[in-house]
């Protein structure tokens, strides 16, 4: 289901927001110097200045793809919620209760006998369903079926915000289908993309053997899926254009659908997914879904029946016996991310535990480990970088009147979300059935999400809505309810410290707020109002310069080569780069105001302006396998760590003066060159 927010991890804090004095802290503690490599030069590579040691530390582990601060904080969370889940799974309770569903969930998940003893039963009536599929009519139905459940056959559904009336939720159907996720791995000739579609190829053969199939039908059914998902990504947006909101709004009447987009049973579609008397909806994306249509209308029906038996076996993989998580892992996690060992089954179920029931998990996360007062303290401090997010606003040199006004006006409305839900979300509809298959269990969790979303159909936006759980180690702003938010899990170390000085936590969860602020103003939220509708409120002159400015960054990351002959993606990370150096911006102005900064007391040898610094790159401290570089440069909107720091803070002043940065260190970029946006 798609999300319309835009995430990041990032972090800030002020002094009197917390209320304790310096003699209450201790700042070494927090900060540790033996994270640093001081053998390397700041100019030259900062993020191993800052972050060497930390990583000569903390060695890669075999279950991780990317290992960093970021995921050892992850870590922490997730044996948080692991007590939490097994002390409900040791008991009985009612029936029905949230206990209860959370308890058998994981049980069920645990008990690898049962699961091992049902090999590919769980799948077969789901399969045997597609399979006797007589005509078009039965495949549209099972097309909306599949949806509902499994990764989206041929295109997606999700119902959300209006882009152009904000207020009221409608349908929008978006190009999908692709289990690889990015079209490029089908497109792409050289020689990585080419080893990964054979390695997928392998693992769809692989995978309906594990289902029962011959070795026949194993290579029909792998050569009908990919020569369905190749015709999809042909016809599908590139990533670049999917981030131009106004090329994927296109609101239409549902009478319309068959003259602008392609002639099909929608009747037959909506009402199978629970969708009844639709007026209208926005197709995100018009060539790609028409080209699903027609695939769909054209294609011979074991083509089809294969491919949605397809989208069956692979998402319910990771929920069978071995055989068929063990292939899922060694093209998913081994090739395809460089991973070199499965994470062991408790953390694997927790996971699927914490995003089934997730509020449910966090009800009780929250009530163990996150303090009321730390939401105060957050609130405030939230609404100090607002104030120095206005200051800044105010001094533009290159933005008129008439614009900054609107800025103001936005900015002042940014709803404001931390911690947790002021009300949690009802499970009472979900069942879970302890004497019924994990794949069972988790397919009534996913028809819960959805009739969940299809209740939305028409309804008001419910801006009190969280889209993250409050155990999750991350933040996001929505442009459709101009709203940021701040889950508990992210306000832990190394991004909110209770006993830490101002300067780390201004340069750690204050940057992570000035980021996520900053997304009210990149490339994509500027087109977005203070009331979350896609409408133009600047002037075509201040937009022009905008875009003159943002280019700087595109140009910049552009030139980063992230491994020999391969290049970041500056238009595609453009937006979390411009979070990225706002959020710097904002957080060192706000950190300029408090009395550490004017004090300039040093700290283990570093000013306060220096651990600013220290501790921003100390979240993005890590390691990264070769692979996983080449999966999050092809598509991940975020630069990679190493460049959130080394690709960033070349562009940021203020660094420049704590470090004595000179031309005649590689990092550096004369002044007249750098970015200047926010």
């Amino acid at each position: 289901m798609k999300k319309k927010y835009l995430y990041l991890p990032l972090a800030l804090v002020v002094m009197t927001t917390f209320g304790f004095t310096m003699k209450d802290r201790n700042p070494s503690k927090n900060l540790d110097m033996t994270d640093l490599d001081t053998t390397a030069t700041p100019g030259n590579d900062f993020y191993q200045y800052a972050t060497g040691g930390w990583t000569a530390k903390n060695p890669m582990k075999d279950e991780y793809s990317r290992y960093g601060a970021f995921e050892q904080l992850a870590e922490v969370s997730t044996e948080q919620v692991k007590g939490l889940i097994e002390g409900l799974s040791g008991q009985s309770y009612e029936q029905g209760s949230v206990q209860q569903k959370i308890g058998d969930l994981y049980k069920v998940g645990m008990d690898t006998v049962k699961i091992e003893a049902e090999g590919a039963a769980p799948i077969k009536p789901q399969l045997d369903k597609i399979a006797a599929a007589a005509n078009r009519a039965d495949i549209i139905r099972l097309v909306g079926e599949v949806s509902q459940y499994a990764g989206n056959p041929f295109f997606g559904l999700y119902v959300g915000a209006d882009d152009k009336n904000s207020s009221m939720n409608i349908v929008h159907l978006y190009q999908s289908g692709l289990s690889l996720g990015d079209r490029e791995y089908y497109l792409k000739n050289d020689e990585a993309s080419s080893k990964i579609r054979a390695g997928y190829e392998n693992l769809i053969e692989k995978q309906f053997k594990n289902a029962g199939y011959s070795n026949e039908d194993a290579v029909r059914a792998m050569k009908a899926v990919m020569k369905i998902e190749t015709a999809l990504a042909k016809a599908h947006f590139t990533k670049e254009d999917k981030r131009i909101p106004e090329k994927n709004y296109h609101k239409m009447a549902v009478s319309d659908l068959n003259k602008k987009v392609a002639n099909f049973d929608w009747n037959t579609y909506f009402e199978t997914v629970g969708i009844k008397d639709l007026k209208d909806l926005n197709v995100s994306q018009i060539e790609p879904v028409a080209e699903a249509v027609r695939l769909l209308n054209t294609l011979p029906l074991d083509e089809v029946q294969y491919y949605l038996s397809w989208k069956v076996i692979n998402s319910a993989a990771s929920y069978l016996s071995d055989n068929f998580v063990n292939d899922n892992f060694d093209f998913y996690g081994k090739q395809l991310s460089g991973r070199q060992a499965m994470q062991p089954r408790w953390k694997r179920v927790v996971n699927t535990v914490n995003g089934s029931l997730s509020e449910a998990v966090g009800e009780m996360y929250v009530a163990k480990y996150f303090p009321p007062a730390a939401k105060e303290r957050m609130l405030e401090l939230v609404k100090n970088l607002q104030t120095t997010l206005g200051e800044r606003v105010n001094n533009l040199t290159w933005m008129s009147d008439v614009t900054k006004e609107k800025a103001q006006e936005k900015l002042s409305t940014f709803t404001v979300k931390i911690g947790y839900p002021d009300k949690w979300k009802d499970y009472s509809p979900l069942e879970i059935k302890a004497d019924e298959s994990y794949w069972a269990n988790n397919v009534r969790v996913s028809l819960f999400d959805w009739n969940e979303m299809i209740a939305k159909v028409g309804k008001p936006v419910d801006k009190a809505e969280w889209h993250m759980p409050p155990q999750m180690v991350n933040a996001y702003y929505n442009p459709a309810t101009n709203e940021i938010c701040f889950p508990a899990g992210i306000l832990q170390p190394p991004f909110f410290y209770m006993d830490g000085d101002d300067a780390i936590n201004y340069g750690a969860i204050g940057v992570v707020i000035g980021h996520e602020m900053s997304h009210g103003f990149d490339d994509q939220g500027s087109k977005f109002d203070k009331e979350g509708n896609l409408a133009n409120w600047w002037t075509g002159e201040d937009e022009a310069k905008f875009k003159e400015r943002a280019q700087v960054l595109v140009e910049h990351f552009n030139n980063i080569e992230v491994l020999p002959g391969l290049y970041a993606n500056g238009v595609y990370t453009l937006g979390e780069n411009i979070g990225d150096f706002g959020g710097l911006q904002i957080a060192y102005n706000a950190f300029e105001k408090t009395q550490q900064a004017k004090d300039e007391k040093k700290i283990d040898g570093f000013t306060p302006q220096q651990r600013f610094f220290l501790a921003y790159a100390k979240v993005w401290a890590g390691d990264i396998r070769e692979a996983e570089i080449r999966r999050r440069t092809q598509t991940d909107p975020h630069s990679l760590g190493k460049w959130r720091v080394n690709g960033t803070l070349p562009h940021i002043n203020a660094w420049y003066e704590a470090f004595n940065i000179t031309s005649d260190d590689s990092l550096y970029i004369p002044k007249e060159e750098r970015a200047d946006i926010w």
